[in-house]
């Protein structure tokens, strides 16, 4: 059969692949749309697994709302140069609509959700990994739920964050959600330190203290002192607002009548290692990958 120019356009359209695939995959079809689109996603999902150990450290973080309910995902790729691809960006936000209509955290369980076009997730990514040709992961999701004020923040594509309130009003939670994005709380407050990191922190400084030679009761002190300003420093309300640092965030908070009910921050690529190249060593991994997919 025949394979025109219109049969190969709307391959491309239907799966992404390039136009050279969509020709090869008809040819071997002998034109049937629908075994070819078939062969070209099996052959997706191939190159898409081999992809698959690659670290993809780069990416865009997604927050999406809708009345009291919001979510912040992270989708991943290689390199930066993809996290700003229309197809990527389109695909991250997919994710986090479906996140947000759906309710949905698990990876795995969002990966059999469906977006806009009817494709689930896992299939609209390995779709996009065979057109940009890297590593594409959802990495994560977060719901935050709320009857009372709730805004979020994003800095850039690279850091966001949700915060809700019980009192206060959407500004206040907004300036709280720019706080926490800038400054990365680790608790509200500090009934949220893990008691383990406050022990372990209470040992240290006492082991520096006794060191100093100084009598028992200084050294309490010391430790007392120090315990108060590390507290201060990883707790939201004892840090100074990132936009008036003569007032800390409590006070903030108090003198709205507010408290923070929940918050979540997420920073694109956090705890993951990222092994270090140089650019010509990218470039050469690039063409031997791409030789192995052909």
């Amino acid at each position: 059969m025949a394979i025109t120019a219109s049969m190969v356009k709307q391959l491309r359209e239907r799966t992404g692949a390039g136009m050279m695939e969509c020709k090869k995959a008809l040819v071997e079809a002998d034109g049937d749309l629908d075994a070819a689109a078939e062969a070209l996603r099996k052959a997706g999902a191939a190159k898409a697994d081999r992809k698959a150990g690659r670290v993809a450290a780069d990416g865009r973080i997604v927050v999406r709302a809708n009345g009291s309910r919001a979510v912040i995902t992270e989708v991943n790729s290689e390199t930066d140069f993809v996290a700003k691809d229309e197809n990527f960006i389109g695909f991250a936000e997919a994710v986090a609509d479906a996140a947000l209509a759906s309710g949905e955290t698990d990876v795995a369980a969002l990966a059999a959700r469906t977006i806009g076009d009817g494709r689930t997730i896992e299939a609209a990514r390995t779709e996009l990994v065979q057109k940009v040709g890297e590593n594409i992961s959802v990495r994560r999701a977060q719901i935050v739920e709320s009857n009372g004020p709730m805004s979020h923040y994003t800095h850039g594509a690279r850091i966001g964050a949700i915060v809700a309130l019980d009192g206060g009003d959407e500004d206040l939670a907004r300036d709280i959600a720019m706080h926490v994005a800038a400054i990365n709380p680790v608790c509200v407050d500090e009934a949220g330190v893990p008691a383990d990191t406050l022990e372990r922190e209470r040992r240290i400084y006492a082991e520096q203290a006794e060191a100093s030679g100084k009598p028992p009761e200084i050294v309490e002190k010391m430790v007392t002192g120090r315990v108060a300003k590390f507290l201060r420093e990883i707790t939201l309300v004892g840090q100074p607002f990132v936009k008036d640092p003569d007032v800390t965030v409590g006070k903030l908070l108090d003198g709205a009548g507010a408290t923070v009910v929940a918050f979540v921050r997420f920073e694109v690529g956090e705890g993951i290692e990222k092994k270090e190249e140089n650019f010509a060593d990218e470039v050469m991994k690039q063409i031997e990958d791409a030789q192995k997919d052909d």
